[in-house]
């Protein structure tokens, strides 16, 4: 387990250190200095300049590719932000090359030459360095190389405008790279090799997986694994998903999650609960498959076990509370809708919070609070997820994501995550997110052209 407590980029960086071989560099000739100082540049540009130029044929490239890599690789981070610095500044296309193929395309006298200037003026459109990211595609770990790139990458784009464009070139490489066909779903069981589940243990995003009997719990035969793989990254799962085959929608994720818990027979079971999803690679933030897993595993599930009737989340609302919050005062709110928001906002009202009101760990003392509590605060959530916006899409992430796929709002439940983690982010509820087979490409539909969002009956009534 120690491995998985280094971060992900150094351990990258050491294990591409050990497997690629390199020429002038690794033979410690030519070192560059770590925070590459301005005196390290004119080097700096001949290597690349060595790799785009690709002399000496294919093999001679690969080997400068790797030497390019390995020499990124010896960098700190003002030495790797200066690289990327310079790639973005020095290598973007040329744009007095591609203002005269602009003006030849529109003086071409024929359709052949218009499309001849085309051609020309699509290949100037590609800045030079997408064919030397391209080149790491070809080496060893150099996809996972270019992942965790990008991780720092997008870190200093947000404050720097000339790597922004670069950043958007790596996304559009790896979205390319990363498409859907080319993944590969795979059930991961407790066979699966360890160095795979220590994975699951360390990308988990939703529930902590808190030891290997925890792991073990999760992958028992009514607890179901998905995860999708790129071929190139065949130890590392790009994003997962965790099932519980029960009787009945699940409301309260602690079960499921209870390692002692009853086990339900698999072909007995009538329901499938996708109670976690975990995008593991930083890297790839905008590279959407997670729709596309869901509804692979969901079909998998049809086939394979038509016992299934219901296939529904147990989903987090990890922006209820902050969106409550950021609205509080605008609201209007009486006397005793102030005291509900005190409570679901973690403010303590006579020693009483939310937290220890549905832990039972105190009595409410303003008992008509209490009998409050509950109507109020879950129709709150209904107008939340229904109407709360962002650029016409639902507000929450997880609410956009599901309904994006499909789903419908099936039911809000009370108490239904009491850890600290659910308390201040979802106050305590979560959601059933439904996925009906005979509705789902009709609510996508609905959802993605209108803004309309498909919602049970019970959930209509909490918004009344």
């Amino acid at each position: 387990m120690s491995e998985t407590q280094e971060p992900l980029w150094e351990r990258t960086l050491r294990r591409i250190q050990d497997i690629w071989s390199f020429g002038e560099n690794g033979g410690g000739r030519g070192r560059f200095a770590a925070d590459l100082p301005e005196t390290d540049l004119p080097r700096l540009r001949k290597k690349i300049d060595t790799c785009l130029q690709e002399k000496g044929g294919e093999v001679s490239a690969r080997a400068h590719a790797a030497e390019l890599g390995r020499t990124y690789s010896v960098l700190n981070e003002e030495g790797r932000r200066r690289f990327l610095k310079l790639l973005a500044a020095e290598y973007d296309v040329d744009n007095e090359r591609v203002e005269e193929a602009i003006q030849q395309r529109r003086q071409a006298a024929s359709p052949e030459e218009r499309q001849r200037a085309t051609i020309i003026l699509r290949d100037l459109l590609e800045p030079p360095r997408a064919d030397l990211l391209r080149q790491f595609n070809e080496l060893e770990e150099g996809v996972k190389f270019l992942v965790d790139l990008r991780v720092e990458l997008m870190r200093w784009a947000r404050q720097d405008e000339g790597l922004k464009a670069l950043d958007l070139d790596v996304y559009r490489l790896l979205s390319s790279w990363f498409d859907v066909g080319f993944l590969d779903l795979q059930q991961i069981t407790w066979r699966t090799p360890a160095a795979v589940l220590e994975k699951l243990i360390e990308y988990e995003a939703v529930h902590e997986i808190r030891s290997w009997k925890d792991l073990k719990h999760r992958l028992k035969e009514d607890r179901l694994c998905y995860a999708f793989f790129h071929p190139r990254m065949p130890d590392e799962p790009l994003i997962f998903v965790e099932v519980a085959l029960v009787n009945g929608i699940s409301d309260n994720v602690q079960a499921l999650l209870d390692v002692s818990g009853r086990t339900v027979d698999p072909a007995e079971a009538d329901t499938a609960i996708f109670y976690s999803i975990s995008n593991c690679q930083k890297g790839l933030a905008g590279v959407s498959f997670g729709n596309f897993l869901i509804k692979r595993v969901v079909a998998d599930l049809a086939v394979k076990m038509p016992n299934l009737r219901n296939f529904c989340t147990l989903s987090p609302i990890p922006q209820f509370v902050q969106w409550l919050r950021k609205h509080r005062k605008s609201d209007g709110l009486e006397k005793d809708e102030e005291a509900v928001m005190d409570l679901v906002l973690q403010e303590s009202i006579d020693g009483m919070t939310l937290g220890k009101i549905l832990r039972r760990q105190a009595a409410p003392v303003n008992r008509d609070t209490h009998r409050q509590l509950k109507p109020q605060v879950l129709s709150l959530c209904a107008h939340y997820l229904r109407n709360a916006k962002r650029d016409g899409r639902a507000y929450d992430p997880v609410a956009n994501f599901h309904l994006t796929n499909g789903a419908r709002i099936e039911r809000i439940n009370w108490g239904a995550d009491l850890s600290s983690k659910g308390l201040d982010q979802s106050a305590g509820l979560m959601v059933n997110y439904l996925y009906d087979l005979r509705d789902i490409e009709k609510n996508h539909e609905a959802y993605v052209t209108g803004g309309e969002i498909s919602l049970s009956s019970s959930v209509r009534r909490l918004l009344r």
